[in-house]
């Protein structure tokens, strides 16, 4: 069973389509929220997300864009953004964004795993180092935790009481995607970020997500080349704040 994993989308309609284009075949998807936000095309990328009925977890932006909270704790820019989007959502994908879950969620297809989009703690915690992995570890029965929010691609696992951030080794691509791959040890238990599919903030400007193969025990991490200066057009074309545009250069 193969489960495809994207996260952190933001409206990022060429960094999704080029994500899904660069996707082996899989059984499901998993959303981890964040569809919204951030990026210029907010109704095509909901519209897609729908169409494969995901597992979903609401992400932060999610919440903001569609009226279920307000934009006290975002940056200006950020604030922006959401404002634009609530402006610029149809009725039905408002009414989706308001009926995603909030996490942990599990699904009875995936064994010992669970789905969050901050942290299994809070939905907003940011898991960046070993030390919030851990207590996000230390606290969780699963296996498997995937989770999103920080729009960095990785992985911590926990052994004994030391926790330790993971890195995948590359494959041999002929796909022109960037691919590397965990091999998950049953024995242990892991925290799995796929990294952001919109607005990745590694300075890797290439679209990021991954795969779970629960019959190989591995997860793969992909990176994609997309059309950047398309997205970037589209945001100076909504007029949403420069700075979301020329981020995407950069990867940060």
């Amino acid at each position: 069973m193969r489960l495809l994993l994207l996260s952190d989308i933001h409206g990022n309609l060429e960094a999704l389509e080029a994500c899904l284009n660069a996707a082996p075949e899989h059984d499901g998807v998993a959303n981890l929220g964040d569809v919204v936000g951030y990026g210029a095309s907010p109704n095509q990328v909901i519209e897609i997300v729908r169409s494969m009925n995901p597992i979903s977890v609401r992400g932060n932006h999610d919440r903001c864009c569609c009226g279920l909270e307000d934009t006290t704790d975002f940056n200006p820019v950020a604030a922006e953004a959401v404002e634009w989007t609530r402006r610029e959502l149809t009725a039905i994908n408002l009414d989706w964004l308001r009926a995603l879950p909030s996490g942990p969620l599990c699904d009875k297809r995936w064994k010992d795993v669970q789905f969050v989009h901050g942290s299994p703690l809070d939905e907003d915690e940011y898991i960046t180092s070993e030390f919030s992995a851990d207590a996000a570890l230390e606290s969780s029965p699963f296996h498997l935790t995937f989770f999103g929010h920080t729009h960095v691609q990785g992985a911590f696992a926990r052994r004994g009481l030391r926790t330790a951030a993971l890195e995948g080794d590359p494959l041999r691509s002929t796909t022109g995607a960037h691919i590397s791959h965990l091999r998950l040890d049953p024995t242990l238990k892991y925290l799995v970020n796929p990294g952001s599919i919109g607005q990745p903030r590694d300075y890797d400007r290439r679209a990021a997500f991954a795969l779970y193969d629960s019959t190989k025990h591995e997860v793969r991490f992909y990176r994609v080349p997309y059309d950047i200066a398309r997205a970037q057009e589209r945001i100076l074309q909504a007029g949403l704040p420069k700075i979301l545009a020329f981020r995407l250069e950069e990867g940060r």
